[in-house]
């Protein structure tokens, strides 16, 4: 049994402050230049003091990995944790920082298992995951199998973005009854990616599936829609949820 952080607000109707009940984010796009995330050191640091300022302790950010667009190494993401390291300790930020990766499922990935090179984080070494947009992998539930045998924790980033889940929900229900953990986007509480998305998102969270809420965060503009969270309604939905990201301090 997984063991899991509960948040201190769990079954009650308290009101936020503005602030995050959790304290690690495993799952943002913040070294610059090697994907789709932040482009520069400034646009870095934004991210980084206002994640601190809303209470995030520790940052896993995780840069896309795939064959197509983004074939970054497991080296090349490595390296690049220095330049967050000394945006943090030159303004002083009260952050730890580490670096894993967002790896999509397709034919690098497979290579990349095979050569036991993947980034993970944590004791169970967890390996964030995410399918494709237009359809899901073939035979899911063998390749999380697949993945665990090889001695990593999975976890499938944004399961509420994937449409093709939406009419369907038996496979999710499946992959988390496998062991497979969820990692919910912040900005799909908010609506930011559509009201389907958002709804999907409250399904989960109602079926108790999801065991870390993580930003997505690419740029200083995600910012303004991240901190409507706080004020909305779905935050106490969130604080019901039992969710492990502490157990990453």
């Amino acid at each position: 049994m997984w063991e899991r952080f509960v948040s201190p607000f769990k079954g009650t109707s308290q009101p936020t402050d503005g602030s995050c009940f959790w304290s690690v984010d495993i799952h943002s796009h913040l070294l610059p230049g090697l994907d789709d995330g932040v482009k520069d050191t400034e646009q870095a640091l934004a991210c980084l003091t206002q994640l601190s300022e809303w209470g995030i302790q520790k940052i896993i950010t995780t840069p896309h990995v795939s064959g197509d667009w983004y074939p970054n190494s497991s080296d090349s993401i490595r390296q690049m944790r220095a330049t967050l390291q000394s945006l943090i300790d030159e303004h002083q930020l009260p952050l730890s920082i580490d670096v894993a990766a967002e790896y999509l499922i397709d034919d690098f990935f497979f290579d990349l298992l095979q050569a036991d090179d993947l980034l993970t984080f944590g004791d169970k070494r967890y390996l964030l995951i995410e399918a494709g947009w237009a359809w899901g992998p073939n035979n899911f539930l063998d390749l999380i199998f697949r993945i665990q045998t090889q001695g990593y924790t999975p976890i499938l980033a944004h399961p509420e973005r994937y449409k093709y889940y939406h009419d369907d929900k038996r496979i999710l229900h499946q992959l988390h009854k496998n062991d497979c953990l969820f990692q919910l986007n912040w900005m799909s509480l908010v609506g930011r990616y559509g009201a389907d998305i958002q709804k999907q998102a409250r399904y989960l969270l109602q079926e108790d599936l999801i065991d870390f809420i993580g930003s997505d965060l690419h740029h200083p503009r995600d910012l303004k829609d991240m901190a409507r969270l706080f004020s909305s309604d779905d935050i106490k939905l969130l604080q019901q949820q039992t969710l492990l990201n502490d157990t990453l301090l």
